[in-house]
Formats: structure tokens, sequence, C-alpha cells
């Protein structure tokens, strides 16, 4: 019982949040780099601007210098254990606009410099292909997946990554969170432009946008699982969901349906990925809707890019309450969340729930009976330097280990009480990253302190936290040593 030998316990970034170096190398422009600083004290948002306008804070430019940094970064991890590391590669380091007729060498080279440097450290590379990087000449020039053409960009960045690191990679996944984007009437342009590089205008019909454009990356998820399997067969793909469960906010019939069509509406995604088609609920809303976007060659390209796994992201549950804003159809509407009573919540109003996780992993077990990895799973605080302890930390992070300790626990729950085949554990993030909701520094993941802030102070330094030594004990005992 427990977790498998060789289970792949490690940690998750992606390059726009950790590498920095936005002009360096050749690397183009991308819509993270177009992203400016956000804060969560103030409840300013982050803003989208048309380009790099001279002035405004985009922290993704610098991130946390990983660029230079990774040998030393990679390292620590490998100190701590670490069986994998997953990060994403920069689409605009590979192909700087997107639909350049060429690859940038200096690129490519700088990823194999980096994937030579984990596997020398016996650390395996789960490589996502694209999150929240895409080109941002791609937004401008064809309003990114609203366009068709994009799915061929994708797909020969795809096939020059897997022809490139065939043979080193043997995990990779293709769009990071793609869900993440059903949340429109929340979320809006912020995930459009993340997710699929879409432009939205004032008085566009966002919604429309959102699922013609998000089956545009679907193809061309399933394109490129198909183009890996064609080049390296010995190599798996999976998609990326960001999972978080959505509860009834009581016994109420209308409030089970309410949140039964609130999975329907976030998860349709991963129907696709998995078994090759939409599911009817989705077709009779497209039917409902007159939306008319799936062409008959469609159907053929999703059956035959399938995914081998599921990879996901958990940090919290929500609860959904029927409030008739839909009538009986119970259409989904993020405003219907409500807060769970019986849950605590972070500096940033993210519902605390490890039971959750448990309850996640099953729902994906029993709806496509394929192997899962936990790809992003991590507590965002505020950190607080103290002087250097006996142990030889500098920062306290004991609710930062709390939180993992007790998702690890439901996690091994879920394998050991409900059989679930998981292969893997990556947290969030091992490394102090910038926030992707928020663009803070501040807001601080990692086990590893980087010593730079949101004023801009620092000399980018690493530094052990409390949880470092606490994870290198979890992995050394695979996982059943968590006190």
């Amino acid at each position: 019982m427990g977790f498998k030998e060789g289970f792949l316990w490690g940690g998750a970034v992606a390059a726009h949040q950790l590498e920095g170096a936005w002009k360096e190398g050749g690397k183009g422009v991308s819509v993270a780099d177009v992203m400016t600083a956000g804060d969560n004290i103030t409840k300013t948002p982050r803003k989208i601007t048309d380009g790099v306008i001279e002035g405004e804070s985009y922290p993704n430019h610098a991130g946390m210098d990983f660029y230079h940094h990774y040998k030393e970064d990679l390292a620590l991890c490998a100190e701590m254990g670490f069986k994998s590391f997953r990060t994403s590669i920069a689409w605009t380091r590979i192909f700087p606009n997107g639909d350049d007729e060429f690859p940038n060498e200096e690129g490519l080279q700088y990823y194999d410099d980096m994937i030579d440097e984990m596997l020398k450290l016996g650390i395996e590379p789960i490589i996502t292909l694209s999150h929240f990087e895409l080109p941002f000449n791609l937004a401008k020039k064809y309003n990114g997946f609203m366009d068709r053409r994009c799915i061929q960009f994708y797909e020969k960045y795809a096939r020059t990554c897997f022809e490139r690191y065939k043979g080193k990679v043997k995990y990779w996944l293709t769009i990071n969170e793609i869900n993440n984007q059903a949340e429109w009437r929340k979320m809006g342009a912020h995930h459009i432009i993340q997710v699929g590089a879409v432009l939205v205008k004032e008085g566009d019909d966002v919604e429309a946008i959102m699922y013609e454009s998000a089956h545009n990356e679907l193809l061309a998820s399933a394109v490129a699982v198909k183009a890996c399997h064609e080049i390296d067969p010995d190599a798996k793909v999976g998609c990326m969901i960001g999972m978080n469960g959505v509860y009834p906010a009581s016994a109420k019939p209308e409030d089970n349906l309410n949140a039964q069509q609130a999975m329907h509406q976030k998860y349709y995604f991963a129907d696709v990925h998995a078994r090759g088609h939409y599911p009817s609920y989705m077709l009779k809303k497209f039917e409902r809707k007159g939306y008319d976007f799936i062409k008959e060659e469609d159907l053929q390209i999703l059956e035959e890019g399938k995914v081998d796994f599921i990879s996901f992201s958990y940090y919290m549950s929500f609860a959904s309450q029927f409030t008739n804003r839909f009538g009986r159809t119970f259409d989904f509407s993020e405003e219907d969340y409500i807060r769970n009573e019986y849950l605590k919540a972070s500096d940033w109003g993210w519902q605390i729930d490890p039971t959750g996780l448990r309850w996640c992993l099953n729902w994906f077990n029993d709806r496509y009976e394929l192997p899962m990895i936990i790809v992003e799973n991590g507590f965002g605080a505020y950190d607080k330097v103290i002087e250097r302890t006996e142990e030889g930390y500098i920062i306290d992070d004991s609710y930062r280990i709390e939180y993992l300790k007790e998702h690890i626990k439901a996690m091994k729950e879920a394998v050991e009480y409900d059989g679930v085949d998981l292969f893997g554990y990556q947290m969030w993030s091992p490394i102090d990253v910038v926030s992707a909701s928020t663009g803070e520094y501040d807001k601080r993941y990692g086990l590893i302190y980087v010593n730079y802030n949101d004023k801009h102070e620092g000399d980018f330094s690493r530094d052990k936290k409390k949880s470092f030594f606490w994870y290198k004990k979890v992995i050394e005992s695979n996982g059943t040593d968590l006190d």
C-alpha cells in the first residue's frame, strides 16, 4: 500500500513566472510580458496593455531570474531529493513571433542545457508546452486562437520541441489550465488572453469567443498529442486541468443541479481531452446558442489526439447555490459561488480544503480511468524573514507545511483506500515565483526563498525555508513521514 516505487515527487514552476530575461537569447514578447503588476492589499487587478508601455510595471520581465540561476535552483531541488521538476518552455524563446519560419537556436539550446542539467541530477523533466506564454504577435496579428492558423503554429512549435528533446523528455503537457477560461464572466479578457491569446474588445460576445477559441485550443492539443506519439513513441502526453471541485451549497435538489452544471461547464475540457469527443451536454448547449464552429474533420482530429494521462492543479474548492439566475436550465455562473462556511481561507480568499483533493482525484478516476499526476498544489502567503535558526532556515513557514501535509494525506488516502492511479505530485512551487493571478512577488509559494519583492528590492539570492527541510523528509520516506 502507499505510493508506488518511483513515485515522481517534485515541484512545479512556469517559465513566465520564474525565468525573467524577457529580452535575452532572442526571446520575443509573450502575452505574459504585457501583463502589469497587481496588488492584493489595494485590490488592484493586473492589466493587459497593448504592447510593452514605458512606465508600467511588468513583473514577468524579471521573474525570479531563473534564466541565470537555473543550475543553482536545480541543485537545491536535487538536495531535497526531487525525482521530477515541472516547468514550461517559453514559446517565444523558440519562435519569437509565433509564426516565424525557423526556430531560434539560442532558445532551443537554453532548454537543452536546462534539461540536461535536470537529467544529470537525476530529475525527470515534466514539460508544459503552453503555460500562459503565447506570443503576443499571435494575439495582435491573428487574434490568437480565434484564428485556426494558430493551430498550425502551435503544431509546428510542438513538433520542434518533440524532435529536439526526444529521448530526454518523457512527460509532456499540452496547454496549462485550459479550462480556466470557462469562468469567462469573472475572468473576462484576463484569462482568455492568458490561455488563448485572444484580445477581447468592448461589446464582444465573450462567451461565444471563449467557446470557439477553446475549441481551436483543444484541436491544437490533439494534433500535438498525435505528433508526439509519431515522433517519440516512448513519451507520454497529458492535458492540464485547473481543478477546483464544486460542491452544492446544501442538500436542496436545485443546489445539486446547479453544482453539476458548474462541473459540466468547467470540466468538459477534460472530457474532450480524455474521451476524444464533446459530451452531449455541451453539444446541446452549442445547439441552443446557435454556435456552429465544429467542423466535420475536427471530430477525427479530437478522436486521434486523446491524452495518455490526466494532470491537474488543485488549490481549493468552491460551493455553488442555485439563484434562479438562468431559470430551470441551471446554467453555471461564477456569481452563484458562496463562501463555504466549513472551510478556512488564505489571505487571498482561497478556501483551504484538503479533503476536496481526494474528492477531485476520485472524480477524475471515476470518469476517465487514466493515470494521473498532480502538477500544482501549494499555499501562497506573506512570508516573514527571521534571523537564521540553528536548523538553517530563515523563514518559519509552518503554515505552508501544514497545508501541504494535509493535502498529501488526502492524496495518500485516495491512493490507499480508493485505488486511484497516481504517479506523481508536483507542489507549487519549489522556488518563489511571480503570482500569475496578481503579479505579486510578495505572494510567496516557495520552499526556497528568493530575495526580491514588490518594491523591486533585492538581489535574487536564494535561501531555504523551514518547509525545504520538511519536504526533503517527505520525499526520503516516499510520503510516509509527514511530521
